[in-house]
Protein backbone atom coordinates (compact mmCIF):
# COMPACT_ATOMS: atom_id res chain seq x y z
CA UNK A 1 0.00 0.00 0.00
CA UNK A 2 1.83 3.35 -1.03
CA UNK A 3 1.40 5.64 1.77
CA UNK A 4 2.27 9.30 1.85
CA UNK A 5 0.75 10.58 5.22
CA UNK A 6 -1.11 9.48 8.36
CA UNK A 7 -4.93 10.86 7.56
CA UNK A 8 -7.41 9.29 6.53
CA UNK A 9 -6.95 9.52 2.47
CA UNK A 10 -3.00 9.42 2.86
CA UNK A 11 -2.78 6.44 1.13
CA UNK A 12 -3.59 4.34 -2.24
CA UNK A 13 -6.48 2.51 -0.96
CA UNK A 14 -8.32 5.14 0.74
CA UNK A 15 -7.81 7.63 -2.72
CA UNK A 16 -9.58 4.47 -4.43
CA UNK A 17 -12.14 4.80 -2.28
CA UNK A 18 -12.78 8.77 -2.88
CA UNK A 19 -13.38 8.12 -6.43
CA UNK A 20 -15.86 5.50 -5.91
CA UNK A 21 -17.93 8.68 -4.46
CA UNK A 22 -17.99 10.34 -8.05
CA UNK A 23 -21.71 10.62 -8.90
CA UNK A 24 -22.90 8.95 -6.04
CA UNK A 25 -26.00 10.70 -3.97
CA UNK A 26 -26.84 8.60 -1.40
CA UNK A 27 -23.96 7.11 1.74
CA UNK A 28 -24.85 3.38 0.43
CA UNK A 29 -20.99 3.19 -0.66
CA UNK A 30 -19.68 4.88 2.67
CA UNK A 31 -22.26 2.43 4.86
CA UNK A 32 -20.86 -0.29 3.38
CA UNK A 33 -17.83 0.63 3.82
CA UNK A 34 -17.68 0.60 7.38
CA UNK A 35 -20.25 -2.37 7.89
CA UNK A 36 -17.57 -4.25 6.48
CA UNK A 37 -14.99 -3.48 8.87
CA UNK A 38 -17.47 -3.79 12.08
CA UNK A 39 -18.84 -7.01 10.30
CA UNK A 40 -15.20 -8.61 10.60
CA UNK A 41 -14.89 -11.38 13.40
CA UNK A 42 -10.77 -11.55 12.67
CA UNK A 43 -8.55 -8.24 12.60
CA UNK A 44 -8.59 -6.50 9.79
CA UNK A 45 -6.50 -6.43 6.88
CA UNK A 46 -4.79 -3.08 6.19
CA UNK A 47 -7.15 -2.24 3.34
CA UNK A 48 -10.38 -2.52 4.88
CA UNK A 49 -9.04 -0.68 8.02
CA UNK A 50 -7.54 2.21 5.58
CA UNK A 51 -10.92 2.23 3.69
CA UNK A 52 -13.10 2.36 6.90
CA UNK A 53 -11.38 5.25 8.35
CA UNK A 54 -11.44 6.83 4.82
CA UNK A 55 -15.64 5.97 5.04
CA UNK A 56 -15.41 7.51 8.38
CA UNK A 57 -13.55 11.03 7.22
CA UNK A 58 -16.62 11.12 4.54
CA UNK A 59 -18.81 10.86 7.38
CA UNK A 60 -16.87 13.73 9.33
CA UNK A 61 -17.14 15.85 5.62
CA UNK A 62 -21.01 15.46 5.81
CA UNK A 63 -20.94 16.62 9.57
CA UNK A 64 -19.17 19.84 8.09
CA UNK A 65 -16.19 18.38 10.53
CA UNK A 66 -13.54 17.31 7.94
CA UNK A 67 -10.07 16.30 9.19
CA UNK A 68 -8.63 16.41 6.07
CA UNK A 69 -9.42 18.85 3.22
CA UNK A 70 -6.66 18.60 0.32
CA UNK A 71 -6.91 17.38 -3.37
CA UNK A 72 -7.29 13.57 -2.52
CA UNK A 73 -10.90 15.12 -0.55
CA UNK A 74 -12.21 16.91 -3.55
CA UNK A 75 -14.57 14.02 -4.78
CA UNK A 76 -15.76 13.66 -0.79
CA UNK A 77 -16.80 17.43 -1.04
CA UNK A 78 -18.06 16.83 -4.16
CA UNK A 79 -19.99 13.77 -2.71
CA UNK A 80 -20.92 15.84 0.28
CA UNK A 81 -22.33 18.29 -1.60
CA UNK A 82 -25.13 15.78 -3.17
CA UNK A 83 -25.46 13.99 -0.51
CA UNK A 84 -27.92 14.12 2.79
CA UNK A 85 -26.49 15.13 6.26
CA UNK A 86 -25.40 11.54 7.40
CA UNK A 87 -27.93 9.90 9.77
CA UNK A 88 -27.02 9.53 13.52
CA UNK A 89 -26.78 5.48 13.36
CA UNK A 90 -24.07 6.19 10.05
CA UNK A 91 -22.19 8.58 12.21
CA UNK A 92 -22.31 5.95 15.44
CA UNK A 93 -21.16 3.45 13.05
CA UNK A 94 -18.36 5.63 11.63
CA UNK A 95 -17.20 6.04 15.18
CA UNK A 96 -16.88 2.25 15.74
CA UNK A 97 -15.80 1.29 12.41
CA UNK A 98 -12.48 3.86 13.28
CA UNK A 99 -11.79 1.85 16.66
CA UNK A 100 -11.65 -1.34 14.69
CA UNK A 101 -9.57 -0.10 12.11
CA UNK A 102 -7.18 1.56 14.28
CA UNK A 103 -7.03 -1.69 16.65
CA UNK A 104 -3.28 -2.62 17.75
CA UNK A 105 -4.44 -6.28 16.78
CA UNK A 106 -4.84 -5.18 12.89
CA UNK A 107 -2.90 -5.30 10.38
CA UNK A 108 -3.10 -1.98 9.66
CA UNK A 109 -1.79 -1.38 13.21
CA UNK A 110 1.33 -3.14 12.90
CA UNK A 111 2.28 -1.23 9.67
CA UNK A 112 2.34 1.82 11.28
CA UNK A 113 4.21 0.17 13.84
CA UNK A 114 7.02 0.08 11.88
CA UNK A 115 7.47 3.57 11.08
CA UNK A 116 5.28 7.27 12.56
CA UNK A 117 2.82 5.23 14.47
CA UNK A 118 2.08 9.11 16.44
CA UNK A 119 1.37 10.76 13.17
CA UNK A 120 -1.40 8.30 12.67
CA UNK A 121 -2.87 7.49 16.17
CA UNK A 122 -3.20 11.41 16.15
CA UNK A 123 -5.23 11.79 12.94
CA UNK A 124 -7.25 9.12 13.80
CA UNK A 125 -7.83 10.76 17.43
CA UNK A 126 -8.88 13.95 15.62
CA UNK A 127 -11.14 11.79 13.56
CA UNK A 128 -12.87 10.45 16.28
CA UNK A 129 -13.15 14.02 17.80
CA UNK A 130 -14.53 15.06 14.54
CA UNK A 131 -17.13 12.29 14.85
CA UNK A 132 -18.32 12.25 18.61
CA UNK A 133 -18.70 16.34 18.82
CA UNK A 134 -21.28 18.12 18.97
Amino acid sequence: MGTWSGEPFGNDVAADFAWELDEQKRWNVVREALREALRSKEPLDADTAAIAIAAAEVVAHGLGRPTQSDAYTESVEGFVSRARKPSGRLVRDAQRAVAVAASTHGELAELWAETDAQTWHDSNARLVSALTSR
